[in-house]
């Protein structure tokens, strides 16, 4: 939101419609349904290099693409790819390019054709890599206002579907954020309750209590809030509370961070002007955010479930398919 997105650079190939095709030749026509009105959804992923094992792990795939599989059925696409399917693209794609190193996913369902609003036609898949560039918040923390933008709720644009419509809502906080001199936003609920980032879920630590707004507070239902909650019950031995946070409770925390897949865990430094706790990142911040580099980069193993690895038993000649380009 920031101007700059989380793929620092072009890939070689983005998967079109179960076609490889060289990143300058991937386009749709600027009258399709997928531009005129936003039917799309997507899911943005994460794949981390792994320099031990010489290997990539893409982050929780599955878990992904399942979410991308309940936004097509909530949006009525006539299509529903398969999580196997998808599955099998993505590492094709991500292959094709040679990825060895931190990358940025994008997988994308978009309906072309007939710029209609009420056209639901057959879904054409859309996968982008690239790598990734690290989020400049991580030591200093992020400076943040309480929006005057409210948050879609679930019966206006429903958040728990990640649809490119939604990003619109967080554009609005984050343009004024950034205008206002700050680095980010954090968007309330119609009711006047905290709801997430533009682009990242909220969680805050409070008279040794670690909080974070329930899925019904107009949040996206992140995996990476999943995966902190339940990094905090295991290797922390915190019981994260699930529960509405009122705006004032942000200014009396002793720590905030944001997460999600492009932000990792991010530290907050600053709500309104107002200091958050005595230091940036707080202990707490700090602990989950190791936990869970720790559990993507595959350094713990309990968590290697959560990890698809790209490059294991993976001989040169899977890639030598017709129409396919070779890959190292």
């Amino acid at each position: 939101m920031s101007g700059k997105g989380p793929l620092s650079g072009k890939a070689k190939y983005i998967l079109m419609d179960e076609e490889l095709v060289p990143f300058a030749d991937a386009k749709v026509h600027v009258l399709s349904n997928c531009v005129t009105y936003a039917l799309t959804v997507f899911e943005g992923i994460r794949g981390y290099w792994n320099d031990s094992d010489k290997e990539l792990y893409l982050f929780r795939l599955d878990e992904h693409l399942e979410r991308l599989q309940q936004s097509m059925r909530a949006m009525r696409f006539d299509t529903v790819f398969p999580v196997e399917h998808v599955r099998e693209q993505v590492l094709r794609t991500v292959r094709a390019n040679e990825h060895r190193e931190n990358i940025h996913l994008r997988v994308m369902a978009i309906i072309t054709g007939d710029p209609t609003v009420t056209a639901v036609g057959p879904a054409q898949l859309v996968i982008q890599s690239g790598p990734y560039a690290s989020t400049k918040w991580q030591d200093r923390g992020m400076d943040v206002q309480v929006s005057s933008w409210q948050r879609v709720g679930d019966m206006t644009n429903p958040p728990r579907i990640k649809a490119t419509p939604n990003y619109a809502n967080g554009r609005f906080a984050m343009l004024q954020a950034q205008r206002d001199g700050y680095d980010s936003a954090i968007m309330l609920t119609q009711t006047g309750k905290v709801a997430e980032t533009p682009v990242a879920t909220v969680f805050m630590v409070r008279r040794g209590e670690v909080v974070t707004p329930g899925v019904t507070d107009n949040i996206l239902e992140s995996l990476t809030r999943d995966t902190l909650i339940q990094l905090f019950a295991e290797q922390l031995g915190r019981k994260v509370v699930e529960r509405s946070v009122d705006r004032t409770e942000l200014y009396s925390a002793d720590e905030l961070f944001a997460c999600g897949s492009g932000w990792e865990v991010t530290p907050i430094a600053s709500v309104d002007r107002l200091p958050v706790g005595n230091t940036s990142p707080g202990p707490v911040t700090r602990e989950i955010r190791q936990a869970y580099l720790d559990a993507v980069y595959g350094r713990s193993a309990k968590y290697r479930d959560w990890l698809t690895p790209v490059w294991a038993d993976t001989p040169r000649e899977m890639s030598k398919r017709k129409g396919e380009p070779a890959v190292a």
